[in-house]
């Protein structure tokens, strides 16, 4: 079976040089994508167009994989699988067409265009007018529309050779990946930071991709299936890194000295300070985020201008006039909202007062307040690895619960005592298993349980956690993997917060400290 790939009116444009470069370029992102999936692939480049010879003996399901991949890929306006038989007469033309054409077009209106080229003894607009005769005689409720059709009957003629399209669908358009560099895109894994990733694959950036890692383990892995998806389904004819960071060190920093109507500002400044540092290693010259305007107080104009002010390179924002909505349609479309919608808000700072102009001159003063060497201790414990490889925390499951399919114990604890593992250490593989979750009525039941409230001592006053048979003591997150001393095997420490991610990532911090009893308290 054949396939005729349209080339993206942007590749069209260009100079006969550069269009054949970029017709180059796809014909190889188009080769590496489909043979990921089936070998016996052939592309073949054209002037105006590419053809894709795929088997015969292909079943529907393979197929349709294989035709998606191809409207996925960027650079392509427009594909469609042709029949191509021997050019005989009109009359054997028009015997095909009216089959293919007659019931598709009944209602409807519609349009013949023929692309010819080599020597005949007719012309296109012989042919276009003796075919669109043929299927208005075989579709009589149908009606010829040359200027705006519903339907445009389509075929080629190169010599003596026919090309008729039986089915044809739309493209992604835009540029063929690599075409156009690379780029750093900062990955959090919400609606935002795929879409705008989306945006610049279709514009043919390479993407790499950086996380900053908030939330342990299960953040790392659910952003690197985010990532992951996007990539296989879009940027699959190359291969591309995802490089995790980690920043819980930083973000505790910034809770201790930076006031709390600037931390946010703060913490985006460190984050694009740090991914700076590591797109230059590895010679991308640009950054890119999922930022909007307003969409938050960091990203209001004056809070944007002093981040970019943190970073040497470029940062780019394809999302930054796009409204809320309209990015979470865009990310359904392109499949990434299932997997968003499901992501927990990792955030690294809460402030209930954030200044959504802060000053220039308050924010390095709050930064001079930082221990030195912060942002080179995070950048040296960053780890890449290939995106379309397993994560290094695919042990741990999403969700953070221990089962497999990521469910929880029967009695809603993940081990009687709320340990990691039966001895509180490790899982049977050797690597380290999630944190477990109890609820407050299993939590009641057990004598030798300690709760620890580790929000934030504003957050803490405003709503004092107190709960009968169990004694609540106080400790800021930030407060407490810098003293695992305090955590003695003899209770079962239930770390608190809001919303169970800090109390999640510090119970983990707290194991890789030799905490061996610790586990996370769920009130609902």
């Amino acid at each position: 079976m054949e396939y005729h790939l349209t080339l993206a009116p942007d590749i069209t444009i260009k100079s006969s040089s550069v269009r054949r470069h970029l017709a180059r370029c796809l014909a190889t992102n188009v080769r590496n994508a489909l043979r990921r999936r089936e070998s016996r692939t052939k592309v073949i480049v054209h002037w105006d167009h590419l053809t894709v010879r795929l088997p015969d003996d292909l079943d529907a399901s393979h197929q349709s994989r294989l035709e998606q991949c191809l409207a996925d890929t960027p650079g392509i306006h427009r594909l469609a699988l042709v029949r191509n038989i021997d050019l005989v007469d009109f009359h054997a033309i028009a015997t095909h067409i009216t089959t293919l054409w007659a019931e598709r077009i009944a209602g409807r209106r519609f349009r013949v265009s023929v692309q010819r080229s080599g020597q005949h003894d007719f012309s296109s607009t012989d042919l276009e007018r003796h075919l669109g005769a043929a299927l208005l005689a075989a579709s009589p409720t149908a009606r010829v529309e040359l200027s705006a059709p519903d339907i445009d009957v389509r075929l080629r003629i190169q010599d003596r050779r026919l090309s008729l399209e039986e089915r044809r669908r739309d493209g992604l358009g835009g540029y063929p990946i690599g075409t156009q560099g690379q780029a750093m895109v900062l990955m959090s894994g919400g609606f935002d930071s795929p879409v705008a990733a989306w945006k610049m694959l279709r514009r043919g950036v390479k993407c790499q991709f950086l996380l900053f890692r908030l939330g342990g383990g299960a953040q790392h892995q659910a952003v690197h299936e985010v990532t992951h998806t996007l990539w296989e389904r879009y940027g699959a004819s190359h291969r591309v890194g995802f490089t995790s960071v980690p920043f819980e060190k930083v973000v505790d920093a910034i809770h201790r000295v930076v006031p709390e109507g600037l931390m946010g500002v703060v913490l985006k400044r460190m984050m694009a300070r740090s991914a700076a540092l590591i797109a230059q290693r590895a010679r991308i010259p640009a950054l890119v985020t999922g930022d909007a305007i307003a969409q938050v107080s960091s990203q209001t104009l004056t809070n944007l201008a002093s981040i970019d002010a943190a970073s040497h390179l470029p940062i780019l924002r394809p999302l930054l006039t796009d409204d809320k909505q309209d990015i979470i349609d865009l990310a359904r479309r392109i499949g990434t909202a299932p997997l968003s919608a499901a992501m927990p808000e990792y955030c690294g700072v809460i402030s209930h007062n954030p200044h959504v102009k802060a000053k220039r001159a308050d924010i390095e003063a709050a930064e001079a307040r930082l221990p030195p060497g912060l942002i080179d201790d995070a950048v040296a414990g960053a780890h890449r690895h290939p995106v379309d490889t397993a994560s290094p925390d695919g042990s741990a499951a999403p969700d953070g619960s221990a089962a497999p399919d990521g469910s929880a114990a029967p009695d809603g604890s993940a081990a009687p005592d709320g340990s990691a593992a039966p001895d509180g250490s490790a899982a049977p593989d050797g690597s380290a298993a999630p944190v477990r979750v109890v609820r407050l009525d299993i939590a009641r039941t057990l004598a030798d349980a300690r709760v620890i409230d580790i929000r934030q001592p504003e957050a803490a006053d405003a709503a004092p956690l107190a709960i009968d048979g169990l004694r609540v003591e106080r400790l800021p997150f930030y407060d407490v993997a810098t003293r695992p001393e305090r955590f003695a095997d003899d209770y079962l420490w239930l770390l608190y917060c809001d919303q169970g991610l800090m109390s999640r990532m510090q119970a983990d911090a707290l194991r890789q400290r030799g905490v061996r009893r610790v586990a996370v308290l769920e009130l609902g």
